[in-house]
């Protein structure tokens, strides 16, 4: 009988949580994710921009050695012996324009409409190394 009195006197002592903090919490995982979910979208985008400068970087590089080869600048990636990679081409669209003489390319990576990188900008590499646009470089 005595220990059945002390149980049910601890029970009537714990209360729980109440609506207060229960919405407190809620208001701080809110703003936690107000903050934190733009952060991570923009974090994705750089990373996803990085890989198709990358992947730029390998296609002037490639460029060059077509050149000393062929003494002309490839026209497509199949002509380099490459593809680009689905960690890039899921969110850019890669190109390659050959200019006239002396020989010259552009490699263009053009973000995908309704990505995540819709709204970045056109990068770009040509045949005497520029890169555009030289602020996301």
């Amino acid at each position: 009988m005595n220990t059945n009195h002390r149980l049910s006197s601890r029970l009537n002592g714990m209360r729980g949580f109440t609506l207060i903090d229960v919405m407190t919490a809620v208001a701080i995982v809110g703003i936690l994710a107000a903050i934190a979910i733009p952060s991570y979208i923009s974090f994705l985008a750089k990373g996803n921009r990085s890989a198709a400068q990358a992947h730029l970087a390998d296609i002037a590089q490639q460029q060059q050695q077509y050149l000393l080869d062929a003494r002309t600048y490839a026209s497509t990636l199949v002509q380099l012996h490459m593809t680009t990679p689905g960690n890039v081409s899921a969110y850019y669209t890669v190109a390659i324009t050959n200019g006239d003489a002396p020989p010259t390319f552009t490699a263009t990576a053009t973000p995908i409409a309704g990505t995540g990188q819709a709204a970045d900008v056109t990068l770009s590499i040509d045949s005497a190394g520029n890169k555009l646009p030289s602020g996301t470089w």
